[in-house]
This record gives structure tokens, C-alpha cells and sequence, in this order.
């Protein structure tokens, strides 16, 4: 039986520090900070293409068949917030150019439509049922639009700009803006040249707090995949000299993982849908992924240091529909109840640092329980706001001093939830054998979720019972 010795029951500790000590490296700014702290909130794909069964539009659908008999963006707030979801991010136009308010520099806009007889105003309803409901708004406006008659011209740039300043005039605070890359042919055949730079200071004058998204930020990236899911290996960081949004991305695995020593904090966002569609689809009704499985989700999601943006379409009447609010309300149920028990919350900690056997020093945090607990799950966190620093983590699973089983991560972030096999453990020690400079543990918890539940993630295993 592998026992430790008494030595390394006296590991060190750093004690944490709420001063930033690493100021040469790249860390969030404070909107980027809160943004991190949303964790899960809502894409809402909305337009004509919820009543033509289309996933991207041509551009010529009639503005009538925009006709939503029942909207009720309050409603969606419900569920939003019973589903414990932060906020709600609409596509106020996609790629079909229809605009979901009454824009002066389109005619294909609700005002053209039958819809409350030209009068409705989707951003309006939404923007103050989320101020209601205390939820975050977030717009996506695609440059790409297959309906004006200037895309495809120097002036369209104008045009855009001009939709963004109606945006953040009329319907603001904007908590995020999601630009989507794709940059197709317009009406006249042509594609578009977008002024990317000049769109992006257009956004930090007229709100320097928005977060923008896009494949390259400037705040958020793309995570590469719209499956939801990020990298085991998830840096913050990320190099963009060289790269432009859509085609000129970065690799789908590099916008996964980021970059180790990227020079800027531009964090990933995972969007993902709740059906196989973005926009609603009546026969995809019973293809609504389930509580289970957005639980899934969230695990390779939030619970390696990004955000996830579950797009949640509503339907033809202007709703959440039933199906998918009960996923949600499941979503929401199953978190509650796997997170609720702290078994770590009254664990003694001994804290040390010790010189390893190839002279580097490792920062060692150990927990002692009072009695043996059987646990599955650990969450760990960095405080990110010093910037992320920890590159490798061991974590030993103890039991009176007799090892049980040892994981080895990479990456932590702002949070990292680690899930594996039950196991009944009195002590647990996690180790930082490689970080950038000093670094810092945040709070860590621990759980005993669902069996079912488990992430069957493939960590390395460099030691078993014996």
C-alpha cells in the first residue's frame, strides 16, 4: 500500500492575495470580469426564418411573413430566469438583413411587416422585460446582408455603423455585442470590404462597458466549435496579429484552447443550440436536448473556464416553447441539486511549498477532513483578475494516508469542475508543478453529484489502488 509520509502532510501554501502582483501579464478589464461571472445565459435566433423554416434567409422573404401572433418577450424572461440563465442575447438581423426594430437605413425591417400593423419594436420588448427581470442584454448583428441594396459597396459601412448607433441610442445598456464573421454576396452579387477597425471604435465610443464577440474579440472569442464544448486546455489568452474575423480566424483548436502566452485576455464563449437548428423548427420538437445533456454541457463548458450561450429559439407564436422550458427548468434543477453540499466547505487546510526533484517549487494546498467522504467532483478556481497563471495541477486523493487516485489538468481559469469515478477520500492535496510566475488558488469545493451525471472525461491516471 503507497502511503505518504508525514512530510508531505505539511505542504505549503501562498496565502492568497487580493493585490494584482503579475501586472506583465495580460488580465480581464472589469467589463470582462463581470462577463466572466455570468457563466450561462441565452441566444435567442428570431426572424423570418422561424416562419420559413429556413436556417439562413435569401434576403427576399416578404417582411409579412414576419408574424408573431403572441410575442411575449416577458415570457421568455421568465424562463430565462427560472432556468437561472444571466441574460439574453437576440439576433436583432442575421444574415438575411431583416431587422427585428424599425431601423431609418433598411426597408426590410418589422415596420414593413403586418406584425402590430408596421408599429412593433422586438428589441424594445425585449430590452425592458430583461431590465424587468433583472437580466443582462446582449444584441448578434450580422454585417453580412443579403438584402441591402449598398452591401457590396463602400457605403454600407455607413449603413452599419448607423444600425449600431440606433442600437446602443435606443435600446441600451448593451451588455454584449455578437458580430458573426460570415461576409457572403448581397443583392447585387457583390461581397462586402467591412471596416472592422472603424466598427470597433465606433462600439467603444458609444459604450466603452459592451463586450464585443467575434472569432477575434476584440473581448470575446469563438470557441472554435458550436457544440458547446472548450478545450480541457483553456487559456484566456490569445494572439490576433495576423488574423481577421470569418476565414481569416485563427484554427478551430487554437480558438478552443487559446494560446498559453497569448498577449490579450480575450476569454471563450461556447454557443451552442438547444435543438439541432438555431432558428425554431415544429418538427424538431422532440429533438430538444435534455436537462441531462445541457448538463453535459455546462460541465465542458463553464466548468472549463468559458461562458455558454444556449440558444434558445422561440417559436412561430413569439415563445420559449414548452418543450424546450421544461429542458431548462430541468437544467436548472439538476444544478441546484448537485451543487448545493460543499463537502470541503469545514475541511482543515495545510498549506506549504516545497522544492520538487527537478528544483522547481511547487504550491501545495491540502485538505483534511474530520472523517472519510465519498466525493465525485471538485470545483477549483483562479483569481483571474491577477491574470491566469496555473498550467499544470496533480490532485491526490487520499484515504488515512493511502493514495487512491491521482488526476493531473491542465488549465484552471475562473473555474474548472473536475468529475470523476466516487471515490471515499480524507485527504485531498492538489499540486502546481508548472505555472507562469506566483500563482494563487481561489475558493475550492467539492461534490457528490448524480453517478449519472459524471462527465466521462479521460484524465490521466498515473496512479491506482494498489
Amino acid at each position: 500500500m503507497k502511503r505518504f509520509s508525514v512530510i508531505l502532510f505539511l505542504f505549503f501554501f501562498v496565502q492568497l492575495s487580493a493585490q494584482k502582483a503579475n501586472n506583465n501579464f495580460p488580465q480581464p478589464t472589469q467589463s470582462q470580469l463581470q462577463w466572466h461571472e455570468m457563466e450561462f445565459y441565452l441566444f435567442t435566433h428570431f426572424g423570418p426564418n422561424t416562419f420559413t423554416d429556413k436556417e439562413w434567409g435569401t434576403g427576399n422573404e416578404t417582411e409579412d411573413a414576419f408574424n408573431p401572433t403572441q410575442l411575449d418577450c416577458k415570457q421568455w424572461c421568465r424562463v430565462a430566469k427560472e432556468a437561472g440563465a444571466k441574460g439574453i442575447i437576440i439576433t436583432a438581423k442575421h444574415h438575411d438583413g431583416f431587422c427585428l426594430w424599425p431601423s431609418k437605413y433598411s426597408t426590410h425591417t418589422v415596420r414593413e411587416s403586418k406584425w402590430k400593423n408596421g408599429k412593433g419594436d422586438v428589441l424594445k420588448e425585449l430590452s425592458d422585460a430583461c431590465k424587468e427581470y433583472g437580466l443582462k442584454f446582449g444584441v448578434y448583428i450580422s454585417p453580412w446582408d443579403r438584402n441591402h441594396p449598398k452591401y457590396g459597396t463602400a457605403e454600407y459601412n455607413d449603413v452599419f455603423i448607423n444600425m449600431m448607433k440606433e442600437l446602443f441610442s435606443n435600446y441600451g445598456p448593451i451588455t454584449e455585442l455578437w458580430w458573426d464573421g460570415a461576409n457572403g454576396e448581397g443583392p447585387n452579387g457583390k461581397k462586402q470590404a467591412y471596416d472592422w477597425h472603424r466598427f470597433e471604435r465606433t462600439v467603444h465610443e458609444l459604450s466603452p462597458n459592451t463586450v464585443v464577440f467575434s472569432d477575434i474579440g476584440p473581448d470575446i472569442r469563438w470557441v472554435g466549435n458550436e457544440n458547446g464544448i472548450a478545450g480541457k486546455t483553456n487559456w484566456n489568452l490569445l494572439d490576433t496579429a495576423g488574423f481577421s474575423r470569418g476565414l481569416g480566424a485563427p484554427p478551430n483548436d487554437t480558438l478552443r484552447e487559446g494560446n498559453v502566452n497569448g498577449k490579450n485576455w480575450i476569454p471563450a464563449e461556447c454557443d451552442v443550440s438547444i435543438r439541432p437548428g438555431w432558428f425554431y423548427h415544429a418538427n424538431e420538437d422532440e429533438k430538444v436536448k435534455s436537462a441531462e445533456q445541457l448538463f453535459d454541457l455546462y460541465l465542458k463548458s463553464v466548468g472549463r473556464g468559458a461562458n455558454l450561450l444556449l440558444n434558445v429559439p422561440p417559436d412561430r407564436r413569439g415563445l420559449i416553447n414548452e418543450k424546450d422550458a421544461a429542458s431548462l427548468i430541468g437544467f436548472k434543477k439538476l444544478r441546484d441539486e448537485n451543487f448545493k453540499n460543499n463537502l470541503l466547505k469545514r475541511a482543515m487546510e495545510i498549506d506549504k511549498s516545497h522544492k520538487s526533484l527537478d528544483g522547481k517549487t511547487e504550491i501545495v494546498r491540502m485538505l483534511i477532513l474530520k472523517e472519510p467522504i465519498k466525493i465525485n467532483c471538485l470545483v477549483l478556481k483562479e483569481p483571474i483578475q491577477n491574470g491566469q497563471l496555473i498550467k499544470n495541477v496533480d490532485i491526490i486523493l487520499s484515504n488515512h494516508g493511502t493514495e487512491q487516485k491521482k488526476i493531473s489538468i491542465t488549465t484552471i481559469g475562473r473555474k474548472r469542475i473536475i468529475s470523476f469515478p466516487t471515490e471515499e477520500v480524507s485527504e485531498i492535496s492538489f499540486i502546481i508543478t508548472h505555472a507562469k510566475a506566483k500563482p494563487q488558488f481561489g475558493e475550492i469545493a467539492g461534490y457528490l453529484m448524480d453517478e449519472k451525471l459524471i462527465e466521462q472525461e479521460r484524465f490521466l491516471w498515473t496512479s491506482d489502488r494498489i
